[in-house]
């Protein structure tokens, strides 16, 4: 927390929902953000105007320097999907990916959600560590299986996403 309120000092971000004249900045974003995967511009652009509601932009110095995009599942509105969080390296390591997943849970169009879910390589560290770390604010618990795998569904092309799943305890304490 300290390195965040460090590098915040000078600029706070400001985190938003998006808007498509934000598309083609976040696909910039992305692409240097590796290992995520590169969507084509128009997806981050679908995203930004069908999703707004549950993706989050943050910007510091009117630059957009983190996005989390997601949706809640169509048969299941108390499961939040986390497709992407992206943060540029000069907001690296500042609790910026936490904050925006925070933020986002924080938004009226979330109150229902009691558990996150998103997919991650096992080579992913920094995706792990973030959702390992967010899990821990959140009182939350952390589990994981494979989902997609290399061998199944992406016919040896990509590594095996594992399916991690934070289940937001306060959250289904207050919903049950």
């Amino acid at each position: 927390m300290r390195h965040a309120m460090e590098m915040f000092r000078k600029a706070l971000p400001t985190l938003r929902k998006p808007t498509a004249a934000d598309g083609a900045e976040i696909w910039e974003l992305i692409q240097e953000c590796k290992p995520l995967d590169e969507n084509s511009m128009y997806c981050n652009l679908v995203q930004c105007d069908h999703f707004r509601d549950t993706c989050v932009v943050a910007e510091m110095d009117g630059d957009i320097v983190g996005w989390v995009s997601g949706y809640t599942l169509p048969d299941d509105p108390e499961t939040l999907f986390v497709w992407q969080v992206a943060v540029s390296e000069k907001a690296r390591g500042t609790g910026l990916g936490t904050l925006m997943l925070r933020g986002l849970l924080s938004r009226e169009e979330c109150k229902d959600v009691t558990r996150l879910q998103t997919t991650i390589t096992r080579d992913n560290a920094a995706s792990w560590a973030l959702f390992r770390k967010f899990a821990i604010l959140q009182n939350g618990e952390l589990s994981s299986a494979p989902y997609f795998t290399q061998s199944l569904h992406f016919k040896g092309l990509h590594d095996s996403e594992y399916m991690v799943t934070v289940a937001l305890q306060e959250r289904m304490k207050k919903a049950a």
